[in-house]
């Protein structure tokens, strides 16, 4: 008998390439980046959440993180710095039946675009915000960012951060948030699990997840790639339910993360449609 040619057996499939533009990768992420982990519990959440892809809208700003958004395979838009949230905020008002997800970063969300993350929260604009927090401004050079930690040396502190950071979930409730969490790119599980919740959750919900930069951050720190991650193990603290006041990010002393704010209230597009429209 002649031999007969066999067969190539076709690769595994990942479980996110319906949700991944594949003819754009390799990613632009750094070795040892967390924001991969991040965007991969977020596109999981999606797929999870039982919502219609087809009615899924993921918005980026600029910056390491907002480059997530064209890498999804659903409805996307890159939008300009800091404008994220507005460009997000314009597409629910033009449709309410759209599912938001802002996914981007602590630079374009709540330094350059901060104006616009507390006016939405105030708003309660039907929307999740993914905030992916490596402390500083990755793409740009690793420039302390207004969630640089104290003392923290970066290309434009290089003796120390003299400022204290923002506590984003405290922020993100004195503003009017309705879901408030924080959790780390090594808690893949409870993040997962958190942004689909926040997705099925009506309202202005907020989930900061702190992620490792070795390339710049990590680097002018003396923080090698795993370090970060074994801080994350062993410094930080689960309490869902917490108060945002009491949760301060104290890299020295530990970081407490959880599920920390979950309540109801009309969103803005009710409000609108209770308060403004003719009948």
């Amino acid at each position: 008998m002649k031999n007969q040619p066999q067969k190539k057996s076709k690769p595994p499939e990942h479980p996110l390439d319906g949700l991944l533009r594949t003819d754009r990768i390799p990613h632009i992420w750094c070795p040892g980046c967390g924001i991969g982990t991040a965007f991969s519990s977020c596109l999981t959440a999606m797929k999870t959440s039982g919502q219609d892809l087809q009615k899924m809208v993921m918005v980026s700003g600029i910056g390491c993180t907002g480059r997530g958004a064209g890498y999804a395979n659903i409805d996307s838009f890159h939008t300009t710095h800091g404008r994220a949230i507005p460009f997000a905020t314009g597409m629910k008002l033009a449709n309410p039946e759209l599912n938001l997800v802002v996914f981007s970063g602590d630079g374009d969300l709540f330094a350059i675009g901060g104006n616009h993350f507390i006016h939405a929260a105030r708003r309660n604009v039907d929307m999740t915000v993914v905030c992916v927090n490596n402390l500083n401004y990755g793409m740009t050079g690793g420039q302390a960012a207004a969630t640089t930690p104290f003392k923290a040396k970066t290309t434009t502190t290089p003796v120390g951060n003299p400022e204290s950071p923002f506590n984003l979930p405290l922020m993100a409730y004195a503003s009017g948030a309705t879901f408030i969490a924080r959790w780390t790119i090594l808690h893949t599980r409870d993040l997962t699990q958190c942004i689909e919740t926040a997705i099925n959750s009506k309202g202005f919900s907020f989930i900061e997840v702190l992620s490792p930069c070795p390339v710049n951050y990590g680097r002018r720190n003396k923080q090698k790639p795993l370090d970060a991650l074994k801080f994350y193990q062993e410094k930080c603290i689960i309490k869902n339910g917490a108060h945002p006041a009491e949760i301060e990010t104290d890299f020295e002393k530990g970081v407490v993360l959880g599920n920390f704010y979950d309540i109801h209230k009309p969103t803005c597009v009710e409000q609108y449609d209770k308060t403004c429209r003719l009948i």
